[in-house]
């Protein structure tokens, strides 16, 4: 990056004033392997990304994901479901819904919502339901062990309330390949996103029959605080925006796609579609207006054989990771893990689809490269939520240096 798009992207931080609270909590600078810094994404998110995505996603289309809450863990015995009302999800309401059949936009035959379990109402809320403990644990532990490339001899300092003990793991972490690191880094920072908004929207009181939600700082602090968890807090954070410029650069590879004038996001208002979509482009085209985008062509590039092989090592891993998510006994956050799990999954074969993307034909559909409603759907509120994460963390920040 050259020297005067930074000072241009610093000069808009220092009149914002957000730069010294950037310094004061060690999350700065450029971050690894990419050559992106922490405080250009922070402008570009909370400044020009973040108000319209957060209106796209309240758009008809956007709101209904279909996914089975019932499937069984595949792992280990099932305990049973969350008993807290906070923690179900919102069914479809009965409503005549028509679905996307196919990614060029051909719809089905309209039926009703029949079985309510199946399609979840995507609102707003990730709150901090009380899910956690040993169950909780167990599907993260499961995520990291078994699915980030690592020897079990290797320490991962997993619970942010327990010590740091893991610069063994990060040594051998430098010596591995960047696809495995680039791996373990999206997974912490899908980690991390989620922790935030737990922290953000924590149940705070539940006097007098009504539940009070809000920040809650001891708990963000225990999570991220660089002082309370050895440098560890850092890390995680650093990872989120590493996951947030992977997405973005996907949302602005695949713009061409959804420019095709027969793509159309259907809902049965044909006013509601065409506002829609003109401001899905909207958002896309922001994301291609991002001056430094992570660039993917490092990865994958060594020998045929084995980046091929690496890549079905990754898709595996994925697979897996989504069949860990039946396994999580909160409905709410098994919904929301199992959309940010295919949003990112839909995001990475995204950026190595380049090729499949620039020969779409312009008005018709192609076998080359198709996305689905539900990953569509999956896509952008999956980056919805990375892009909420950095405007709350923007939040605590203001919070800690007045906590008032």
């Amino acid at each position: 990056m050259s020297g005067n798009r930074c000072s241009l992207w610093e000069a808009s931080l220092f009149a914002l004033g957000l730069f010294g609270l950037l310094h004061s909590k060690q999350l700065t600078g450029v971050l690894d392997d990419c050559f992106c810094d922490i405080e250009s994404i922070d402008v570009f998110n909370n400044f020009k990304v973040y108000p319209h995505i957060r209106k796209l996603v309240e758009r008809d289309f956007f709101r209904y994901y279909k996914v089975n809450l019932k499937r069984p863990c595949p792992f280990w015995p099932d305990e049973g479901q969350c008993s807290i009302k906070d923690c179900h999800v919102e069914p479809c309401p009965e409503v005549r819904v028509q679905h996307f059949s196919q990614a060029a936009g051909s719809i089905s035959d309209a039926r009703e919502c029949e079985q309510a379990h199946e399609l979840g109402a995507v609102n707003s809320t990730l709150r901090y339901t009380g899910y956690k403990g040993p169950s909780a644990w167990r599907v993260w532990n499961s995520i990291y062990e078994e699915n980030c490339f690592k020897p079990r001899s290797v320490y991962r300092p997993l619970n942010p309330l327990a010590p740091s003990r893991g610069e063994g793991f990060y040594k051998w972490m430098e010596g591995l390949c960047l696809e495995k690191r680039v791996f373990y880094r999206l997974i912490s920072g899908l980690h991390s996103s989620i922790n935030i908004h737990l922290c953000a929207e924590y149940l705070l009181d539940e006097g007098w029959g009504k539940s009070v939600w809000g920040p809650n700082l001891h708990e963000f602090r225990q999570r991220f605080d660089p002082a309370e968890t050895k440098g560890e807090g850092t890390r995680r954070l650093k990872n989120l925006y590493f996951l947030y410029l992977i997405e973005l650069r996907a949302l602005s590879k695949v713009t061409p796609y959804f420019e095709r004038s027969f793509i159309n996001l259907y809902t049965g208002n044909s006013q509601e579609d065409s506002s829609t979509k003109e401001l899905l482009l909207q958002v896309l085209n922001e994301t291609k207006a991002f001056p430094m985008h992570f660039d993917e062509s490092s990865m994958f590039a060594g020998h045929k054989i084995e980046s091929k092989t690496l890549k079905e090592e990754f898709r595996l891993h994925f697979k897996n990771i989504s069949r860990i998510m039946d396994c999580v006994g909160c409905s709410k956050c098994r919904l929301w893990g199992t959309l940010q799990t295919q949003g990112l999954g839909t995001a990475l074969r995204i950026l190595f689809s380049e090729k499949e993307i620039k020969k779409l034909p312009e008005n018709s559909p192609s076998k080359g490269f198709q996305l689905t409603r539900q990953e569509i759907v999956a896509l952008l509120n999956g980056f919805a939520r990375l892009s909420t994460s950095i405007k709350e963390l923007h939040n605590f920040r203001t919070l800690l240096k007045d906590p008032r």
